[in-house]
């Protein structure tokens, strides 16, 4: 039972349940591409197919999906069979590895219906993310660990192996978003401990010669994030200043911001990663940086979690750079985005398991009732969620960061909460933070 609350952990299952196979699944099982992979690009409310290109990082993560849910079907967790989810997966592994990956190893960004690699900025390469790389490496280590299918891990450390010299170089291209010059960033410490991890488990369960190798990486990077981007307060930065470069000062808005849903994923990859490799300690530091979080982006008007706000919870500010990540920054920070919010679902709900610290219990419930209330979308023909809103939860039709709707965050964390609730000893502790 959730402390301090008188709902079960029965009671939460069948609901999130229900919610998958009755409000998410029946959406995407809709957007399945025959030809391999899934298209994504509907508009907010999830009415119209706005353009059949395929964004690679999007296939990854339907890979990613489909696998986990024929794994739990496997399990007996989720009542359907597995054949589909896999016979997909593998559909749109084979429609990357024919189509994303270019003659230097890379992933292009974004790919035609038809699997032709196109420019997401004209002139600039079809290379322009790194992210869309790791999201292909996740997605093939699931599915090969899901199916023990070694040539397809294989595959993916192959692509590993490429990532990892890209990431070492000079000019690390992570559109849609650019690293601003001079400044070192969360995001591609939290996605590598993520790749690594999931790596990780896939060989070990495959027994893989590489297991160690990967182990040592999942802990390097784990270290980074707590080490570099952590503060002794709990408060995990965006960017830092890199130690080879000079940036002209440490008041811009671009150092002072702070992005809470980044903290609260990052802080449960922390916390798996505590349990692969044995790190124990690890867990107070990690549920201290989720309590900062939701201190500092709850909106205490209108609820929900802000989308940037500054180091101390306020309006973001500073000085200027004229970079166009701070010009984001500062023109959406209020608003309300689907992805912080389904990972605060899954992180409190574990934070409390993980402590037995009733508190979490409380700001699950906080975010449970936020969450559901505004999110979901409530044509039930349609399903899914509308996605992006406004600070008071109005609906707006505007990006994110790509023209896509995306099922990543929503599905893998309520899988993620599926999991921990029905193997509710899979995380139990008492260590209070």
């Amino acid at each position: 039972m959730m402390n301090g609350r008188d709902i079960t952990d029965s009671d939460l299952l069948l609901f999130y349940m229900e919610h998958l196979l009755s409000n998410l699944l029946p959406f995407w099982k809709r957007a399945v591409d025959s030809k391999g992979g899934i298209f994504t690009c509907f508009n907010n409310a999830g009415t119209k197919l706005l353009s059949h290109d395929k964004y690679t990082w999007s296939q990854g993560r339907f890979i990613w999906i489909w696998s986990r849910i024929a794994h739990l079907c496997d399990q007996g967790i989720i009542e359907d069979s597995s054949d589909r989810y896999l016979l997909e997966a593998e559909r749109a592994i084979d429609f990357l590895l024919n189509h994303a990956i270019l003659a230097n190893g890379n992933c292009a960004f974004i790919l035609s219906e038809e699997g032709a690699p196109k420019e997401s900025i004209p002139g600039e390469g079809f290379d322009t993310s790194f992210y869309a790389d790791c999201f292909v490496i996740l997605g093939m280590a699931e599915f090969a660990r899901v199916t023990r299918r070694t040539e397809i891990l294989d595959r993916a450390l192959r692509l590993y192996d490429t990532l990892v010299r890209r990431t070492k170089g000079q000019d690390l291209r992570s559109e849609p978003y650019p690293i601003p010059q001079g400044l070192r960033a969360h995001s591609v410490s939290m996605i590598l401990l993520n790749v690594t991890q999931e790596l990780f488990e896939a060989l070990r369960a495959l027994r893989h010669p590489q297991e160690n190798e990967l182990r040592e990486a999942c802990e390097q990077h784990a270290k980074e994030v707590l080490g570099v981007f952590r503060t002794s307060d709990g408060f995990v930065r965006e960017m830092v200043v890199d130690s080879s470069t000079t940036f002209d000062t440490e008041d811009t808005v671009l150092l002072q911001h702070f992005n809470p849903g980044h903290t609260l994923e990052d802080m449960w990859f922390v916390i798996h990663a505590s349990r692969q490799l044995e790190k124990p300690e690890w867990i107070p530091l990690a549920v201290q940086s989720v309590k900062k979080a939701l201190e500092l982006g709850w909106d205490r008007e209108y609820g929900g979690l802000l989308r940037f706000v500054d180091k101390d919870g306020t309006v973001p500010r500073g000085k200027h750079t004229g970079d166009p990540y701070e010009k984001l920054i500062l023109e959406t920070w209020d608003t309300k985005l689907w992805w912080p919010h389904s990972e605060a679902l899954y992180v409190t709900l574990l934070a409390e398991r993980v402590t037995g610290w009733s508190e979490y219990g409380r700001l699950y419930q906080q975010m449970h009732d936020y969450v559901f209330r505004t999110f979901p979308n409530p044509d039930r023909n349609t399903g899914e969620w509308i996605q992006i809103r406004n600070r008071t939860g109005d609906p707006v039709n505007k990006l994110v960061a790509l023209p896509v709707k995306d099922p990543y965050h929503i599905i893998r964390n309520v899988l993620l909460i599926i999991e921990l609730l029905s193997n509710p000893n899979s995380f139990s502790g008492g260590t209070q933070p």
